[in-house]
């Protein structure tokens, strides 16, 4: 007689032992899936199987978490609401973060103290929120954090939460992305150096902005832009990658809090870019400009329907909205989160994050009419992509698992 499940190919039948460990395993990653991620790692001591189960689990963990606070979560001054919330909420979070990206409104995030050490006193800024919320993260993070006068941000849950503009008052939101095979995302910096102002092609192509066919998204922030020189040097470290098939999102913010993947120290004074570059085949991006003749919940509506068209997957996907301050309740005759409403009307499961900035960096690649994406590369012209009294918003797709 053939043993069971021999068959007729001359291949022996798997032994007894293997179904069962086989059947063992798949409960097993079915119980782990439903734990997160720190748990999953104290959990992975247990045995080799459950090790092997838990690498599982986490590779396939894709979709990007978040941690998300905003006026009422604020506490005492000396901790930001952020902070508070990670510490919190971080042991809960159901993927291993390998890049976050965090912003936070520069009132309350960056604080100033006094500096007695010359003739005269002067402010200077202090980063112990910055330190603290880097601490929290796993050492093997790459961390990039800005500051900027507002934030857009979505409670956290899920996507299906009505986002908010929060334009005043203690607010922020840490994105945490978890590594996705064949996705890279990279931090890069470029500081400006008024005794070297030469761009290096060779900084370009390492931080993924050149020669990379894979490049599908940038977000790029240029901050301290009120330094002598540095909105100028933004232009041209925008304009070095931007004449290529990508879409660029982004703005100038106040300053840069974190960037611990870089080896040179955070200078909270200096002006410089920083940002993600988001490769892989399967990362898929859009943006549309909300400008300044998008007056009226109407016209956002008919310009996020525009995003809606280009046809971007909605799951594993992340919507960016890079506003002017003078945008905002404001500019909608006192009505508030007009344009984060008008995007989830669009896309109710998706969540939405951004900040309230002093210029807007993106190109429109919606084109009228029949919906198609046109090459960023196609907005040559500086006022194509550097914009004010603007809102760009953005589409940004992680690509569905193989």
């Amino acid at each position: 007689m053939e043993p069971a499940g021999g068959g007729g190919g001359g291949f022996p039948a798997d032994p007894p032992g293997a179904f069962v460990l086989s059947n063992l395993a798949e409960v097993v990653e079915r119980v782990l899936s439903f734990l997160p991620a720190r748990a999953l790692l104290r959990a992975a001591g247990v045995c080799r199987l459950w090790r092997e189960s838990v690498r599982r689990v986490l590779r396939a963990q894709r979709g990007v978490a978040w941690i998300s606070a905003g006026p009422a979560d604020a506490g005492p001054p000396q901790e930001h609401c952020l902070v508070r919330a990670a510490a919190a909420e971080l042991q809960n979070v159901h993927i291993l973060p390998q890049t976050v990206l965090y912003m936070a409104d520069s009132d309350t995030f960056i604080s100033l103290e006094e500096c007695r050490g010359h003739k005269r006193a002067r402010k200077r800024a202090t980063m112990e929120s910055a330190i603290a919320l880097e601490k929290l993260f796993p050492r093997q993070c790459q961390v990039l954090g800005v500051v900027a006068p507002g934030i857009v941000v979505t409670p956290m849950g899920s996507g299906s939460q009505r986002p908010q503009e929060i334009e005043i008052g203690e607010s922020g939101f840490a994105l945490l992305f978890p590594q996705v095979e064949g996705i890279k995302i990279q931090p890069f910096r470029f500081t400006k150096n008024p005794k070297n102002l030469t761009l290096e092609r060779r900084r370009f192509t390492e931080a993924g902005l050149l020669d990379n066919p894979e490049l599908r998204v940038v977000l790029v922030f240029g901050y301290n832009c009120c330094k002598v020189g540095a909105s100028s040097f933004l232009q041209r470290v925008v304009r070095t990658f931007s004449d290529t098939n990508v879409v660029v999102a982004g703005g100038q913010v106040d300053n840069l809090a974190s960037l611990t993947s870089d080896t040179c120290p955070v200078d909270v004074d200096g002006a410089g870019v920083a940002g993600l570059a988001l490769s892989g085949q399967r990362v898929q991006g859009a943006t549309v400009l909300l400008g300044e003749d998008v007056g009226d919940e109407r016209a956002a509506e008919a310009a996020v329907q525009r995003l809606k068209a280009a046809g971007i997957p909605e799951r594993h996907t992340v919507g960016f909205m890079f506003a002017c301050v003078g945008r905002g309740a404001q500019f909608y005759r006192g009505r508030a989160h007009v344009e984060a409403d008008a995007f989830r009307k669009a896309f109710p499961g998706v969540p939405l994050f951004g900040f309230f900035g002093n210029g807007e960096i993106g190109c429109d690649r919606i084109v009228a009419g029949h919906f198609a994406l046109r090459r960023c590369g196609e907005a040559r012209a500086e006022e194509d992509l550097f914009h004010s009294y603007t809102t760009v918003l953005a589409l940004v797709h992680l690509g569905a698992a193989k």
